[in-house]
Formats: structure tokens, C-alpha cells, sequence
């Protein structure tokens, strides 16, 4: 059973898709009340979320963040499931998904310059954990 052998990588997949809904739920919300008390019409907004608000914007792209990167979590995660190499994904699985948290909240918090690159310093750790999950799961498929 996936949940007794794989808790945390199991886990770490419903917390990013969880978070992934969630901010485009925030999204609806902050054009629902566009529409609601700014007279924005349906129809009126832009993808990038400029149009509603500075904070709008940096949640539309905190959001495609998310979703850029989810397709690949994904896709390694559940290799390493399917294949019965969870070993792989278990002991990092929740501090990839903690440093996917973080980047979109320091993206949500500011775009100056320091806070962008301590974003980016988020996003390199989860590149590193993706990248050795990746080859560890290659090597051992091979």
C-alpha cells in the first residue's frame, strides 16, 4: 500500500496541488469582487492580473509558478511510486514542496530585488531535489 510505504511523497502531492487550487481560488476571488464592487465585466481580464491589482499580478504568476512546475513534480513523484522507488522521493518530498510554498509566498510578499532572489534560491533547491530525484530513479531503471 502507496500510503504505509510513500506517506511523505503521497503527502508532498496533495499539499502542492492543494496550494496550486488555492491560489487560483484567491484568483476567482479577487475578480469576483472586480466584478462585484469595481464594475469589471466578465470578460475584461487579463491573464496577467495587472488590471485588478499589483498584488493580483504577482498571485496570477506565484499561481503559473505552480502549475509550470506541478506537471513535472508529478511526473517524477509518481514514477517513483509506480515503480517502487518512493525510497527516492521519501526523505525530500515534503522540503520540496516546503521550498514551493515558500517561493510563492515571497513571491506573493514582494518582487524587489533581494526578495527575488531569495524566491529564486527557493526555486533552486526544488530544481536540485527534482533534478538528483530524476536521475537516482533513471539510474536504477536502467
Amino acid at each position: 500500500m502507496l500510503a504505509q510505504t510513500a506517506p511523505h511523497t503521497l503527502l508532498a502531492l496533495l499539499i502542492y496541488g492543494s496550494w496550486t487550487l488555492l491560489l487560483v481560488a484567491s484568483i476567482a476571488a479577487l475578480r469576483w469582487h472586480a466584478i462585484r464592487y469595481k464594475g469589471f465585466r466578465v470578460n475584461q481580464f487579463k491573464v496577467t492580473g495587472e488590471d485588478v491589482s499589483a498584488f493580483s499580478a504577482r498571485l496570477c504568476r506565484a499561481h503559473a509558478n505552480c502549475y509550470e512546475n506541478l506537471g513535472v513534480f508529478t511526473a517524477i513523484a509518481g514514477v517513483a511510486l509506480l515503480s517502487g522507488q518512493a525510497a527516492v522521493t521519501e526523505p525530500l518530498a515534503l522540503w520540496a514542496v516546503a521550498a514551493r510554498l515558500a517561493q510563492s509566498g515571497v513571491h506573493l510578499c514582494s518582487t524587489r530585488s533581494r526578495w527575488v532572489l531569495v524566491r529564486f534560491s527557493f526555486l533552486a533547491a526544488q530544481i536540485i531535489i527534482l533534478g538528483s530525484w530524476a536521475v537516482q530513479i533513471a539510474l536504477q531503471l536502467l
